[in-house]
């Protein structure tokens, strides 16, 4: 069992580790405060979760030894400087800011250790990727981030540097996959399917995918070879959506997302 731990921040992905944690063992629901300006958000975590609640950001934080920061890019500094003066060297801050690095959240917060995280949207079904940053001398409490996060699904370490990309790949990859679904649910309606019928069959059809890739740890064309066959209907299809460009456009894609969140403030 580990120290005390305030989540700053009790929208959709705070919900999303709250619910997480308390399915563990690694806090006793008592050992949790989620603290937000919200009265909706403190009343659901609550009531549904039955962990602590606060308004009071200073409280919350007091003989906490980690602090999570669930809040938004633009609410970040207010928050900082609101605690930095009621903070102690032993807390360790866990941050799912986007385009925020350790170094900035240092300038305000000196003396503490800073790891980073971004999680997804698939973390309200314990289905999220989260990948975690960390500078030098965390190797502890970066285990104990990894075990927190691997409450609401898989983890990956990587260097800071990746961490806008990770957003791009892993978190805005969300709503490309889903884009993508969202064709091929068209593409079932047209064929005939009603629009339930359509995607009740993409969506456990893009599952069984994803699974297998995930499972058997192939590379995706190992498992295309396997559905596609000489002079057949899988292989016409492949080929015409590559003549439309489909990798390209995806490709050129994640790199637009990549470069617009490189010159987010």
């Amino acid at each position: 069992m580990q120290e005390q731990l305030t989540i700053i921040g009790g929208g959709n992905l705070g919900k999303s580790i709250i619910s997480g944690l308390v399915s563990s063992d690694i806090f006793n629901t008592s050992d949790i405060t989620v603290v937000d300006k919200s009265f909706y958000n403190l009343s659901y975590v609550k009531d549904n979760l039955g962990v602590n609640i606060s308004q009071d950001i200073i409280t919350a934080i007091e003989n906490v030894k980690w602090v999570i920061l669930c809040v938004q890019p633009r609410q970040l500094e207010g928050v900082l400087n609101e605690i930095k003066d009621k903070v102690t060297k032993d807390q360790v801050f866990i941050s799912t800011v986007t385009g925020t690095s350790i170094e900035e959240i240092n300038q305000l917060l000196p003396d503490n250790k800073v790891i980073r995280v971004m999680p997804n949207t698939g973390a309200a079904k314990k289905l999220s990727m989260t990948c975690i940053s960390a500078g030098k001398d965390v190797k502890e409490e970066l285990a104990i981030v990894e075990e927190i996060f691997k409450t609401i699904g898989e983890t990956l370490v990587i260097e800071e540097r990746l961490m806008q990309a990770a957003t791009v790949l892993g978190a805005s990859g969300i709503a490309f996959f889903l884009r993508f679904l969202r064709a091929m649910i068209q593409g079932g309606i047209q064929m005939g399917f009603h629009p339930h019928e359509a995607q009740i069959i993409a969506v456990q059809t893009a599952i069984g995918a994803a699974t297998l890739v995930a499972e058997n740890g192939t590379h995706p064309e190992r498992e295309i070879d396997k559905v596609t066959t000489p002079q057949g209907c899988t292989i016409e299809g492949l080929n015409e959506m590559e003549h439309q460009g489909l990798s390209s456009s995806v490709i050129k894609g994640v790199m637009a997302s990549y470069e617009k969140i490189n010159t987010i403030k």
